[in-house]
């Protein structure tokens, strides 16, 4: 991975908290592993994911590795502030583990998949250090099940530049429904692929402020200058795709959207 679509900005580090805190039941709430079980952390990114994960298995013994150091370091400061300790932090490239073959219990993969040219590779890479019998559990989303009202053309067109900046620079953003063939590609067993529904609308301001607003607009908003500056889309359209993505922020306004959780065994 040469690029971080989304950037590795401030205001994206509080995206990915924002998002990792909005989404905390409905993503990592059956996520629970023993004590003493070792578990693998691939692209830990900020740590956003590693703090729900350290908290939900406190017993756990949990490695946390990414590419980026920049983002290993965020990660170490936010787990000293939130004073976990069953977590290890390490820079470490997917393609390339540095752990024995059957070093874990457990792998989690999360937001990490839509990033990579080859994810079948990095699949294959992560099978290797898993132990037999262990379990990896993948968690992505699908830019292309995002459903709104008020309905609007020029939002649509913002969403498609993330999407096409994403494929420009070897990720997949749509990739949340491959899930099941990746992981049955990689030789991975006991497939279970759960679609998990985000709906907010203003009975559900929780969800509006975090993944509507915070969430998604923000990730959106985020890509405005490569966007226009590449052409494709011109300067007023985005601001009016925007505007009308707001919309489905407010009183009478809806958003929905659809991750994919996967588990396997090795």
């Amino acid at each position: 991975m040469k690029k971080y679509v989304h950037g590795y900005s401030k205001a994206e580090n509080n995206r990915l908290y924002d998002q990792a805190g909005t989404l905390t039941v409905l993503l990592h709430g059956d996520t629970r592993y023993e004590k003493g079980e070792t578990v693998l952390e691939a692209g830990c990114g900020v740590g956003a994911q590693t703090i729900i994960l350290a908290k939900n298995s406190p017993k756990a013994d949990i490695t946390s590795i990414d590419f980026s150091p920049v983002s290993v370091k965020k990660a170490a400061q936010l787990i000293k502030r939130k004073n976990i300790k069953n977590v290890r932090l390490q820079q470490a490239d997917i393609f390339d583990l540095p752990f024995k073959d059957g070093s874990f219990d457990h792998v989690f993969v999360c937001f990490v998949l839509e990033h990579l040219k080859d994810p079948g590779k990095a699949l294959n890479a992560l099978k290797k250090v898993l132990k037999k019998g262990g379990s990896i559990t993948v968690i992505e989303g699908d830019h292309d099940t995002s459903l709104f009202h008020p309905y609007s053309e020029a939002a649509m067109k913002t969403i498609k530049c993330l999407i096409e900046l994403q494929a420009k620079i070897g990720g997949n953003s749509l990739i949340g429904r491959q899930l099941y063939p990746l992981l049955n590609k990689a030789g991975f067993g006991k497939i279970d692929i759960s679609p998990r529904f985000v709906y907010a609308d203003a009975s559900r301001q929780e969800m509006v402020e975090g993944f509507t607003k915070k969430t998604y607009i923000a990730m959106v908003k985020g890509v405005k200058d490569e966007a226009i500056s590449s052409g494709m889309i011109d300067g007023k359209t985005w601001e009016k795709g925007i505007r009308d993505l707001n919309k489905t922020a407010g009183k009478d306004g809806v958003f929905c959207y659809t991750f994919f959780k996967g588990t396997a065994y090795k």
